[in-house]
């Protein structure tokens, strides 16, 4: 390939945008970017295939930028491609409001395709959209109609590399062979503490060649362009393997302080800065200036992607005239619509229905929707017969010609990679037309933390199916027990806690899951049966908490979330018999639902004048906004037959009826119940 002065002009041109726009900040990470700037300008002005005038262009090629620290690279490279990102926007790098903040968000900055920063979360995207990438290929190429074959790119650092997360991910990337993924890797040799011979000595290739990876070096990033090209484009023949290549670079290259720590988290110096311009032949008297010639690069190759683009798009259209039922399914994914009447297939429920553990019911759901929602990609980490989430007509996702699934199949075996498969869904997720499901015990979402959070703060529709949700699972113990798990959930913006109380409820949360279309839900199901309960509905799940059994003149109100709902059915059958207490039950399969509804209804459903008592095998921690008392489990729980283990915590009925009337008694001795919807700040 030839390369001309206007190649080395835009280089430099990315470093010293990088110095100038860490500078005026006064905060970020000038080195990577200054570094990786060769790597940059050769992927956006020779190998992406992206159009700026539509970003969500299906077969466009996709960049992850996992050392997410570096993004004055990807602000840069998305303002010199014609992005919206304007030089303004450099300007304002990490300012609040800006659209260039401090790490890559995908919802804030037009352009980029996963939000990263957190490291190693975007490797384990970038698996994820070339999943997403082989599974659409598969399904709907035709001979003459190559609709999607796109590429995904990641640069990721030694950060990336350290974390769990991208070993995880780049394990089960090459076992399902994606040839359609290259990762980058920048091997400066630099993390906050210094050189990394003092953490992180490991043969890294090798590692990776382990893996089932394709590896390639690439010992000078710096100012080799030819050894980098050579490397990608051998990188782009490779079908049967991903591909890591290896690149030296020179953290802060033209820095005075170049391959060191001291350019990695902070701006370079005024006097640095007009070194690091005049070396390059540039104005030192200038700030944030890129000469025209550079702009025409990038803006050539932009319309080299707008002609691809009409070009895919006409092909489409001629897709749909040849193969009108796929052309229809894949616009309507692309679309992001559901098909009409798809919710009639959730099954629904009586109270003459046999007792069924919710696992068991959301088989159920998966049976009945999962041909009706193609989109749906669902898998389990290595739990599926626990889980209970591969339904009937279900095909493995796993190479073509591996004899065990093949890139069509719908059913994704994550192996024990909790972290790894949440961060893949986030990936797929973002490549757009498809759901991505993943389970695992409820206790263990607790690995996944960090990419359960990028979920919600993405907006990703993903659906966390998390079975034996309590100390329910019984003789597995302490370890396996998830106490604060579900108020983690519930106190993470966006996120949706579903714990459904029964058949109806469990309808009810794949009916919310699947139809919101702009944010993830956990859904936390139980080991052991559970009863149909008369009055539950899937309709009023949608509410988040709604009146399961209503009394007139009720001393208390009893609020139970899944398993616990029918405890407090049945500790208010006792109350009536025994007591002559009248206990109204709430049933809350959603407190964060719950409270995105209007004051009037959540007054109507936690009335004023009587004590409101939660019931949950779980910490009573974020109950007290919806319960006068709460009865729960505030220590780790213990290893027995569940029904020994709810004995032992007093979570039976009679145990909770004396509980409750405690409870009337104190209240009734004070004079007053307060008021817990009331507070102008609820």
């Amino acid at each position: 390939m030839t390369f001309t002065k206007d190649d080395a002009r835009a280089i430099n041109t990315i470093r010293v945008l990088a110095a100038d726009t860490v500078f005026k900040s006064n905060s970020g990470h000038p080195g990577a970017p200054m570094g990786l700037a060769p790597v940059g300008h050769l992927l956006f002005s020779r190998y992406l295939n992206y159009n700026p005038k539509n970003p969500h262009w299906a077969n466009r090629d996709r960049f992850v930028l996992s050392n997410g620290h570096a993004c004055a690279l990807q602000y840069i490279l998305l303002h010199l491609a014609g992005y919206p990102t304007s030089m303004d926007d450099l300007k304002q790098f990490r300012q609040l409001n800006s659209t260039t903040p401090g790490h890559p968000e995908s919802h804030i900055t037009t352009g980029i395709e996963v939000t990263t920063g957190p490291l190693g979360q975007g490797f384990g995207n970038s698996v994820g959209l070339a999943i997403a990438e082989a599974h659409m290929a598969a399904t709907f190429n035709k001979p003459g109609f190559e609709l999607f074959n796109n590429h995904t790119f990641v640069i990721l650092g030694d950060g990336c590399m350290q974390e769990g997360v991208a070993s995880e991910a780049a394990s089960l990337a090459g076992h399902l062979q994606l040839g359609n993924l290259i990762a980058i890797y920048d091997d400066n040799h630099i993390s906050i503490d210094g050189d990394t011979e003092i953490s992180f000595t490991e043969d890294v290739v090798k590692r990776f060649e382990a893996y089932g990876w394709h590896t390639q070096v690439v010992k000078d990033g710096n100012t080799d362009l030819d050894s980098i090209v050579h490397a990608i484009d051998e990188a782009k023949k490779v079908k049967n393997k991903p591909s890591l290549i290896k690149v030296a670079t020179t953290i802060g290259f033209g820095s005075l302080n170049q391959g060191t720590e001291k350019v990695h988290g902070s701006s370079l110096k005024a006097d640095d800065i007009v070194q690091l311009k005049k070396a390059f032949g540039f104005n030192p008297d200038e700030k944030f200036v890129v000469n025209k010639e550079t702009y025409d690069l990038y803006h050539a190759k932009a319309s080299k992607g707008a002609k691809l683009n009409q070009e895919w798009d006409d092909l489409l259209q001629k897709y749909t005239a040849s193969h009108p039922e796929l052309g229809k399914q894949l616009k309507r994914c692309l679309a992001n619509e559901l098909p009409q009447d798809w919710a009639q297939a959730l099954p629904r429920f009586t109270p003459s229905d046999k007792a069924v553990a919710t696992r068991k019911l959301s088989e159920a759901v998966l049976n009945g929707i999962a041909d009706v929602l193609p989109e749906l990609i669902i898998g389990s980490a290595d739990l599926t017969g626990s889980n209970l989430t591969r339904w009937k007509t279900a095909v493995d996702f796993q190479p073509d010609g591996s004899n065990i699934g093949d890139y069509k199949g719908r059913y994704i075996r994550y192996g024990v990679r909790e972290h790894g498969m949440s961060a893949i869904m986030n990936g797929i997720g973002a490549y757009g037309g498809l759901i991505p499901a993943g389970a695992t015990f409820l206790n263990f979402i607790s690995y996944a933390s960090g990419a359960v959070r990028l979920s919600a703060l993405s907006g990703h529709r993903v659906l966390y199916i998390m079975t034996h949700d309590s100390i329910g699972l019984g003789e597995d113990g302490p370890t396996h027990q998830p106490i604060e798990t579900m108020a983690m959930i519930r106190a993470t913006p966006v996120l949706v806690d579903l714990r459904p109380a029964d058949g109806n409820e469990t309808s009810g949360a794949y009916l919310y899951a699947i139809s919101a279309k702009h944010r993830p839900s956990v859904l936390a199901l139980t080991r052991q049966d559970l009863p149909q309960l008369k009055g539950s509905s899937i309709e009023k799940t949608l509410k988040g908490g709604y009146v399961l059994q209503e009394v007139e003149g009720a001393d208390v109100t009893l609020i139970g979330t899944g398993s616990e709902t029918s405890l407090c059915v049945e500790a208010a059958e006792l109350l009536e018999k025994e007591h002559g207490v009248k206990a109204r039950v709430v049933s809350m399969p959603s407190t964060t639902l719950f409270d995105e509804q209007s004051h009037e209804y959540r007054v109507s459903v936690l009335k004023d004048g009587i004590p409101s008592i939660s019931v949950e095998a779980m910490s009573t921690f974020g109950w007290s906004r919806y319960a006068h008392e709460s009865i729960g489990i505030d220590t780790f729980g213990a290893s027995g037959p569940y029904k020994d283990v709810y004995k032992h915590f007093g979570l039976v009925p009679d145990e909770v009826a004396a509980k409750v009337l405690k409870v009337i008694a104190f209240y009734k001795k004070e004079g007053s119940v307060p008021s817990l919807m009331r507070r102008y700040f609820h």
